[in-house]
């Protein structure tokens, strides 16, 4: 069987705010991009969190502007097998990206937003070895799987903009 791989991470010393999903899905696989299923909701919500429509523009102009809003990418799970399509339900036999080694370099990071029950289930799992000082967030996945309203999911993922602002700007 075929494993599926993980992208690499989307970051840079500013970043503030990691998003991090489970495994990327077939349709993102094929096209070497993070969220590329149309009807998965990622880039509105991450627009609604910047005030920045993404969606429209060109993918490799999405990652510069999520970056220059301090917002990073990545997956928990690095490769795993995943048998009939992009359900996180179907991954098996996974083995993990090193967040420990990722989370090192970024010095300005304030929280981790999880994008789903998988991505959250893994990576606090992976991550509560360790002593930090960062807020670990469950988000409603975008995925059209996960059937929430969209206007929930907004809701649920607007309080990554709190973590958006430098520390010294909050007071």
């Amino acid at each position: 069987m075929t494993r599926k791989r993980s992208f690499a991470p989307v970051v840079d010393p500013h970043v503030r705010v990691l998003i991090l999903g489970s495994l990327p899905g077939e349709m993102s696989l094929a096209q070497g991009q993070y969220y590329a299923f149309p009807q998965n909701k990622f880039w509105e919500l991450v627009s609604s969190i910047i005030d920045v429509e993404l969606r429209p523009l060109p993918y490799v102009t999405r990652l510069d502007t999520v970056l220059a809003h301090s917002i990073g990418l990545w997956d928990v799970i690095a490769e795993a097998e995943r048998p009939g399509g992009s359900l996180d339900a179907s991954i098996r036999n996974e083995t993990h990206n090193a967040l420990s080694d990722l989370l090192s370099r970024l010095p300005q990071l304030r929280a981790i937003g999880f994008n789903g029950g998988t991505a959250a289930r893994h990576g606090r799992r992976q991550l509560k070895q360790q002593n930090h000082r960062l807020a670990l967030i469950d988000l409603p996945s975008s995925s059209p799987a996960h059937t929430l309203a969209f206007e929930r999911k907004r809701q649920a993922w607007s309080v990554l903009r709190t973590y958006l602002t430098p520390p010294e700007a909050s007071c």
